[in-house]
């Protein structure tokens, strides 16, 4: 028996210590999301009262030393002392996991922190914290260190304001990196006051020699939200579908508008916590839209051309759509609260999206005319995509079984173990073939630009020269098709040149792995391949430089005269011999490589959709409003 194994060793974390012993624990990760996610928590109190209609406005303050500051004008935690725990309740609720007042339902019918752990984890992860209570026209105070309340509250001054404000310090030692971004944290306030109309949300960064500020209040909810979305993208019906009421209990608000795009945009929401990974109340939704459009197609003309009904997928082309609900009792699936469980939500949402669209359709035939025939279309191409598979299958495009020529494949056959580059161009291709390691890396070599695929279907980009070795060589499928488990590489590698050329391919290439292969990119299995500018030698010694910067800090090291030193700028990957691509580029101890990811899925889209769609007026307004940002064009 081991001796050193006992009673004695078991630890017993208390109060707060397990949340700083376990930070990930509760908010996912200590990195730049996690650091976000405590000013939601923050937040979330203050929406939880607005939810409750106790509060109208919410001011969210990034002060200088990343101090982050909270206001609202909601009814204020309570602060008288707790009947059986003996402290305030204002302390109780900051120092304890599990204490609240959101596990009965007398105080907030509806809450996204069901949990109860939200504001007592910030405070835990804080260097310090600090509360202002502003209650029954007296202001009371408390402070806390590391979760550790420094002294009782106290009441310091009297009030004719009514609210709460929460200012703290994100801990240093818990955090890798303490850097507020202004763009991540106005796009979950803009998010938060669309599903909450009427409710003001104000964001401020004073940390700016000259502070900004933005102000949110969407009085028209989902229904703006929708138009929000939409806003870069030619609609097929003015005004959007919307409808919001209450069946057994559960509230229901839904937006919808149809545009002339080859994608849906579905967002779903349970007490304004983003269910990314949907659940029973977007199968609902989607089972009722899709069964609504069917009874007026089976009635249409466009019945008559078509042998088949609408597919759930044919009814989400360009569909555009919100969804939120509010309900007593939510069952999430984990903490990050990404998919709903509730079974009975289903069969509610169902029915009262159905009888809604019914009646709108009927009262406005001509949005259902422009929806049907917009779906048609989706069928016939989906019809024509699935014959086009068929063929391809036969002659052996599509099926990994037979990979394309041009793929030079690597020995491994664990794809955790295996990457593959995207080369751009023959000439690339051939040195990258040459230099790569042969046991893991593979390499596939590409020739011309290929198919924007946001301006087109499936069907186009199945039978698609340029794409048909991507889709044949990772192995998964595309569109409703993908399947990750079949995934051949781990690593999929963009390798393209430094210039507008490599850039316009890299963006191609994106945009397709985020309309057909979305899950590669929420993985995190793409990667930009990092070449460098420059190669700086003088003797024996060489120094690549992947920017200028870098250049100018090889020319100093080298300490001679800037004209004995040799200064190659590359001008694309085929400029590189097998040896060089290898050690700069391609070599996992030595190279630089960005994982491409996704974090927030609303700014994605308006990037996509600016970028790559019809619309060329969004396009010209967002170069000539960051023009002036950009160092270094080819880079």
């Amino acid at each position: 028996m081991d001796s050193t194994y006992s009673a004695k060793t078991i630890q017993v974390l208390k109060g707060l210590e397990a949340v700083r012993k376990r930070p990930g624990m509760y908010i996912g990760t200590t990195g730049i999301d996690g650091l976000h996610h405590l000013v939601y928590e923050v937040v979330d109190n203050s929406i939880d009262e607005a939810l409750a209609g106790f509060c109208t406005d919410i001011d969210v303050v990034l002060e200088h030393n990343d101090v982050v500051r909270v206001e609202d004008n909601g009814r204020g935690i309570p602060v008288d002392m707790h009947p059986t725990e003996g402290i305030s309740a204002l302390e109780l609720v900051m120092t304890r996991l599990h204490a609240g007042g959101k596990f009965d339902k007398k105080n907030y019918k509806v809450s996204g922190g069901l949990h109860g752990v939200g504001v007592s984890v910030v405070n835990a992860l804080s260097t310090w914290m600090e509360v202002q209570v502003n209650l029954n026209g007296n202001v009371y105070f408390q402070r806390y260190e590391r979760g550790i309340p420094v002294e009782p509250v106290k009441q310091i001054g009297t009030t004719d304001r009514r609210g709460t404000i929460v200012r703290y310090q994100a801990d240093p030692t818990i955090f890798e990196e303490i850097a507020y971004s202004y763009d991540v944290l106005s796009t979950r306030l803009r998010e938060l006051a669309f599903l909450n109309k009427g409710v003001k949300i104000s964001l401020t960064d004073e940390r700016l020699a000259t502070p900004k500020a933005v102000e949110f209040k969407f009085d028209g909810g989902l229904a703006q939200f929708v138009e929000y979305l939409n806003k870069n993208k030619t609609v097929l019906h003015r005004d959007v579908v919307y409808f919001h009421g209450t069946r057994d209990d559960v509230e229901i608000e839904v937006g919808i508008q149809y545009n002339d795009s080859f994608t849906e945009t579905m967002l779903s929401f349970v007490n304004g916590i983003n269910t990314r990974e949907g659940g029973t109340h977007l199968i609902g939704f989607r089972l009722a839209l899709t069964r609504t459009v069917n009874e007026f197609f089976k009635k249409s003309k466009y019945a008559k051309k078509m042998e088949e009904s609408l597919s759930q997928d044919d009814v989400g082309e360009g569909l555009t759509a919100v969804l939120s609900i509010k309900v007593m009792e939510p069952q999430f699936e984990g903490q990050t609260k990404g998919k709903l469980g509730n079974s009975e939500v289903k069969g509610i949402v169902d029915s009262f999206c159905s009888d809604q669209l019914d009646l709108y359709f009927q009262k406005f035939p001509e949005v259902i005319d422009a929806i049907l025939e917009k779906t048609t279309l989706a069928a016939k191409a989906r019809i024509a995509a699935r014959q086009a598979r068929e063929l391809t299958r036969r002659k052996n495009l599509l099926d990994s079984a037979s990979l394309p020529g041009k793929l030079a494949d690597c020995q491994e056959k664990d794809p955790t173990k295996c990457e593959i580059f995207i080369v751009e161009g023959d000439s690339a291709g051939g040195s990258a073939k040459m230099g790569r390691n042969r046991a893991h890396q593979a390499i596939l070599p590409l020739w011309g630009k290929m198919l924007n695929v946001e301006k087109t279907r499936i069907d186009k980009v199945i039978g698609n020269d340029k794409l048909q070795p991507i889709i044949a060589s990772l192995g998964t499928g595309i569109g409703s098709d993908f399947d990750l488990t079949k995934l051949r590489y781990h690593k999929v590698i963009i390798m393209a040149d430094a210039d507008v050329d490599g850039s316009h391919i890299r963006t191609l290439l994106l945009t397709f792995f985020y309309r057909y292969m979305t899950g590669l990119i929420e993985n995190g299995h793409v990667y930009l391949a990092m070449p460098p500018l420059y190669k700086v030698s003088w003797d024996r010694e060489i120094r690549y430089a992947y920017d200028d910067a870098e250049k100018d800090a090889a020319l100093a090291q080298s300490g001679r005269d800037p004209a004995k030193v040799s200064v190659q700028r590359y001008k694309g990957l085929g400029e590189m011999n097998p040896d060089q691509l290898w050690e700069t580029t391609m070599d996992p101890d030595r190279r630089n490589i960005i994982r491409i990811t996704m974090d927030d899925v609303i700014l994605a889209e308006e990037m996509f959709t600016t970028l790559m769609g019809e619309q060329v007026e969004p396009r010209r307004q967002f170069i000539e409003e960051n023009a002036l940002s950009v160092a270094n064009l080819d880079v």
